[in-house]
């Protein structure tokens, strides 16, 4: 059961993760460009108004491309995910365990070591759960990254278990 992951302790419920199913879920993030693309968020509504003159000049200069078909998509997407890295984010995990009111801290139990996060950046986790295409099972099966990307070089790896303090 080295696959499979537990979040308890000081929780109302105790949660149990198996990532080898988190490639089906739609939350997953594309890690090879997720630490490239965290610069300043832009406005929307300015990028949407350019986005929509560039494409309404393109269709005055060129005619309008249909968008491909739907068989091509699902071909896209099917090599994406047998060749890409992905994570998934660990708070609305944390939050289906319902921590109670008196946690703070959160241990990584790791095959050498225990690492302690505060449970205030919960939110901050992404748990890392294939690299091109294949399950971590060397040192996973998830490695932890922070959003902002600081440890992306050096992520925790060989989680067991998640315990709440």
């Amino acid at each position: 059961m080295k696959d499979i992951i537990h979040i308890t302790g000081n929780v109302k419920y105790t949660i149990t993760l198996d990532p080898s199913v988190w490639i089906f879920d739609d939350r997953k993030i594309d890690l090879d460009t997720y630490f490239e693309n965290q610069e300043e968020l832009p406005n929307e509504k300015e990028e949407y108004t350019k986005a929509a003159s560039k494409h309404w000049d393109r269709e005055i200069m060129e005619g309008a491309v249909y968008p491909p078909t739907l068989k091509t998509e699902k071909k896209f997407e099917k090599v994406r995910v047998l060749t890409g890295t992905f994570g998934i984010p660990f708070l609305p995990f944390l939050t289906n365990a319902e921590p109670n009111s008196g946690s703070r801290t959160i241990e990584v139990h790791c095959e050498n070591e225990t690492v302690s996060i505060p449970i205030t950046e919960a939110e901050s986790l992404i748990l890392a759960f294939s690299l091109k295409g294949k399950p971590l099972k060397e040192d996973g099966p998830v490695h932890i990254y922070y959003k902002d990307g600081s440890n992306r070089l050096q992520p925790i790896k060989n989680v067991q278990d998640f315990h709440i303090i």
